[in-house]
Formats: C-alpha cells, sequence, structure tokens
C-alpha cells in the first residue's frame, strides 16, 4: 500500500511539472494568449484601414469630384481658366 501512495505521489508531480514547466504548459498558454491580444489589435488597425481604402474606391468609381482633387493634389493638375499661384516661402529669418 505504501508503494502505492508513492506511485500516485510521483504521478501527480510529473503532471504537476508537466503543466508548469513542460510542453504546452502555462507560461505557454500566456505567452500565447498575449500574442493573440496584439494580433487582434494589428487586426482591427488593418480592417480601419481597408475600410478607408474601400471607401475611396468607391468614391473614384461614383464621382469625378474625387478624381479631381486626387489629380489636383498628387499630380498637380488645374482647370482651364485657372490661375496657379505657388507660394514659396521666404529662406532669411528676421
Amino acid at each position: 500500500m505504501r508503494s502505492f501512495k508513492i506511485l500516485l505521489i510521483l504521478i501527480v508531480m510529473l503532471l504537476q511539472y508537466q503543466l508548469w514547466f513542460g510542453k504546452n504548459s502555462l507560461n505557454d498558454y500566456f505567452a500565447l494568449r498575449d500574442e493573440v491580444a496584439k494580433q487582434a489589435i494589428a487586426n482591427q488597425e488593418l480592417a480601419q484601414r481597408n475600410a478607408i481604402l474601400v471607401a475611396d474606391i468607391a468614391d473614384l468609381r461614383n464621382g469625378l469630384d474625387a478624381v479631381e482633387e486626387q489629380a489636383r493634389n498628387e499630380l498637380g493638375m488645374i482647370k482651364q481658366g485657372e490661375t496657379f499661384y505657388r507660394l514659396i516661402p521666404n529662406s532669411s529669418t528676421k
């Protein structure tokens, strides 16, 4: 009977060792949980960026205002009859 108790104690100790220090232990679980939380935040940021891109694509497909705005900002285009003024900052500071 005494050897049976010792065997049971050894089995429990082995299981406890596996729980705390073995492969897929509690430390691994907590590290993976933190990593999943960080990845969820990154996924939310990417989903917001994708929503903005989808809205931009819809604007470009449906209206000419968005196309005109991009042409003005990115390509420096102006309409016929408009006057373009370029403001150059003063290089000397007083």
